[in-house]
């Protein structure tokens, strides 16, 4: 179990560091061009996303989020208690990434983010279709092609930075992470409630639907 939890928390670590250290690169070198800036931040993310979940999956199944391990501990493939340790890790990690960043990036280590943007009701549905978009890609490429699965979440998450008016978090601990930097990815600490509590009622929502879907 051990071996799991710190496999969760550098996984989620590592991602946190491609979120927002390619956020402050892509904003340092787009000269005020945000969508340079957001598909720095795409790239770089979808391909960190392949390579932790190729790497640690045999580990710990390659959660790094704590949606994605509520729905599989709703379908009875991990207990209560790993399900708790992995969200626990995963958080921590995620933190740890950011400050860890902000390190690299000669910022200060404690920040809070300013972004005031990320609220309201079109935010909140596209965390839902987002969310439900990624279970969908994750329990179906466990259906129909295992192996084929890091490639899906990675080319899912780098086209739903585009697709999604909210960019796409998708992730309980990314999104908590996130308002602890404010840079280009940041997001406002009153907003992570709301983001929060709409990503697991999609992956509730999910594990209903896909499981009668997909099957087990």
């Amino acid at each position: 179990m051990r071996q799991k939890l710190i496999a969760e928390g550098v996984g989620t670590a590592m991602l946190l560091i491609s979120v927002i250290g390619s956020g402050i690169m892509g904003a340092a070198l787009s000269d005020g061009n945000d969508a340079i800036a957001l598909l720095a931040n795409a790239i770089a993310t979808g391909c960190m996303l392949y390579v932790i979940i190729t790497v640690l999956g045999p580990i710990s199944g390659a959660h790094f989020n704590p949606a994605v391990t509520l729905a599989f501990y709703l379908r009875g493939d991990i207990t209560a208690k790993l399900a708790m340790g992995y969200a626990v890790a995963q958080v921590v990690g995620g933190i740890i990434g950011v400050w860890a960043t902000h390190a690299m990036f000669d910022l200060p280590i404690l920040q809070t983010s300013e972004t005031l943007h990320r609220s309201g009701i079109a935010q909140w549905w596209s965390e839902i279709l987002a969310t439900l978009g990624l279970l969908f890609v994750i329990f179906g490429g466990l259906k129909s092609r295992p192996e084929a699965v890091p490639t899906l979440v990675a080319l899912y998450i780098t086209g739903a930075y585009w697709f999604t008016a909210s960019t796409s978090f998708a992730n309980p601990a990314v999104t908590i992470a996130r308002g602890f930097s404010d840079t280009f990815a940041g997001i406002y600490p009153r907003h992570i409630p709301a983001f929060v509590i709409v990503q697991l009622i999609a992956a509730i929502f999910a594990h209903k639907l896909f499981t009668a879907f997909f099957g087990r």
